[in-house]
């Protein structure tokens, strides 16, 4: 192989590492009171930091998590096992984090703040609204959903006066469709469990936060999902919540 083509793979491999190592790095949005923090962990899991609280979405064992700080809230969405895992909730809170969840979930959770589809509480000062989310049509058999309506919950949290939204497993539902005001949104998009990149796409378009990212999208194209919200207006930022362990 000529010199010039070998140095021109290692130089496209530096920037294929480089530009992964960018992706899995912390993000931020700005917000009233300072920015916010948004650190890419594991498929479903994230966490989101604003004026010193720190808040946990969906801790699973898939996770690491020995760098980052113990959280004072825990979001978990749904009852399965990339979303909940008490041993790893266990571990990974301290003696007051306030822990939220849907009661399918909060049955398995020390001291869990039940919240239901619609509900809106304050935690720690800090406004959480939940979302319905849930398959319109997906199911492992006829007549059965892999998530019925009203068992999990999507959050929309409010950080200096900064509206973020994460939707858990779910196909683009009416509710989804219809939220308004969503400046940063967490959007799934693998099959069969929630939707394909091309329906997660059109139910942004819908909603039109002014930033989304695509999470929980094991084996799905994302760069179809940005293209097709080319010319949107729509902040897309692509980052990689399957780092190598």
């Amino acid at each position: 192989m000529p010199f010039y083509a070998r140095t021109g793979r290692i130089a496209l491999a530096l920037t294929a590492v480089a530009a992964l190592a960018a992706a899995s790095a912390s993000d931020t949005v700005p917000a009233s009171g300072g920015d916010i923090t948004i650190t890419p962990i594991n498929h479903a899991t994230v966490e989101v930091s604003h004026a010193g609280t720190v808040i946990l979405v969906d801790p699973v064992a898939q996770g690491t998590y020995t760098n980052l700080p113990a959280p004072d809230i825990i979001l978990i969405t749904d009852i399965h096992g990339d979303h909940l895992d008490p041993a790893t909730v266990a571990r990974v809170k301290k003696a007051d984090t306030k822990i939220v969840a849907p009661a399918a979930a909060a049955s398995k959770l020390e001291g869990a703040l039940v919240m239901a589809n619609g509900d809106t509480k304050e935690v720690d000062g800090i406004r959480i609204d939940t979302v319905p989310m849930y398959n319109l049509t997906r199911g492992p058999a006829p007549g059965q959903l892999y998530n019925p309506k009203g068992r999990g919950n999507g959050y929309i949290v409010t950080l200096g006066g900064t509206r973020v939204y994460f939707a858990g497993d779910t196909a683009c539902t009416p509710e989804m469709r219809a939220l308004t005001n969503i400046d940063v949104a967490f959007v799934p998009m693998n099959l069969p469990y929630t939707m394909p990149p091309s329906e997660a796409a059109e139910c942004v378009k819908a909603f039109k936060p002014k930033i989304v990212y695509p999470y929980h999208y094991r084996g799905s194209d994302l760069q179809a999902f940005a293209s097709a919200l080319q010319g949107t207006g729509i902040e897309v930022r692509l980052r990689d919540w399957y780092p190598q362990r």
